[in-house]
């Protein structure tokens, strides 16, 4: 092998926590920084924006790092997967590890700067993010527990403004919920041939024929959950505004995945930070549009 054409160090550590494809800590901030919003009644202030924006970064950062060294011996037979730094062995186990451990680490010493119940919660959020990759084994929905995992920063943002996490926070999350499983199923279509070769439970395997149908239908429950709990928060104009682009750009995901392709289902996958951002933005301008 030509040494001078292959990656540094840094190049591979990048590519193990995915620098280079930022849709999933926009997954994870979107409906993160909501929350901080509703909690807060508005702006939050600088400090606990800079302290989840940055943290949802490092704990995605990390969460990669932990998935592909559970996933290494399943994603050399995935096409999308095969080439990853720790499935290829350019990048070992306990580098991996490591390297997501100190990224954990700088995320819970942001979390050190909130309060005790936000510290508490942290913990929680941690373990789910652990268990994650394993449940693939087991679970026929493991996709259930990634909504879990990727809506825990809900829980945890009121906990960091209002010292507690109220029913609303849950209900958020549960609404939240729906989104990931939808947006995940159209990845594990991307994948689905692979995965039923190599026995890896997901959605979109467990779906089945009605996978296009099941999507939908948790988009479809997604955007009532939010729309009815933030409705009753007396966000109006701004929150249909947010909800009616985040449908348009459902619909259009619609047409991307009815085929079942891979490239569409990928496609779609990647866009859906769109949505999440489409509802935060719409209740962060509602307050002007009263």
């Amino acid at each position: 092998m030509n040494t001078a054409l292959a990656p540094s160090r840094l190049d591979l550590y990048l590519q193990l926590i995915r620098w280079d494809k930022p849709v999933g800590s926009l997954l994870l901030l979107w409906p993160t920084l909501a929350a901080l919003w509703i909690a807060a009644g508005g702006f939050p202030g600088w400090h606990l924006l800079f302290v989840f924006t940055a943290g949802t970064f490092l704990m995605r950062s990390a969460g990669c790092a932990v998935n592909d060294v559970a996933d290494r011996d399943f994603d050399r037979h995935v096409k999308r997967t095969a080439q990853r730094p720790v499935t290829t062995g350019a990048v070992s186990v306990h580098e991996a590890l490591a390297l997501g451990a100190v990224l954990a680490l700088l995320a819970f010493a942001l979390v050190l700067t909130t309060n005790a119940a936000t510290i508490a919660w942290s913990f929680a959020a941690l373990a789910v993010a652990i268990a994650y990759p394993f449940t693939k084994r087991f679970f026929s929905m493991p996709q259930a527990v990634l909504g879990v995992a990727f809506s825990f920063g809900i829980p945890m943002a009121f906990a960091a403004v209002t010292g507690s996490v109220p029913w609303l926070a849950w209900a958020l999350l549960v609404g939240n919920l729906f989104w990931v499983v939808a947006y995940d199923t159209e990845y594990a279509m991307v994948d689905r041939d692979d995965d039923l070769k190599i026995g890896i439970r997901t959605s979109a395997i467990t779906f089945g024929r009605f996978d296009v149908c099941a999507v939908m239908g948790l988009y479809g429950l997604y955007l009532a959950v939010w729309g009815v709990l933030c409705w009753q928060l007396g966000y109006r104009f701004g929150l249909l505004l947010g909800l009616a682009a985040a449908l348009a750009q459902i619909l259009w995901h619609y047409s991307l995945i009815r085929s079942r392709s891979r490239e569409g289902c990928f496609l779609a996958f990647r866009q859906n930070h769109w949505v999440g951002l489409a509802v935060f933005l719409g209740l962060v301008i509602d307050p002007w549009l009263r």
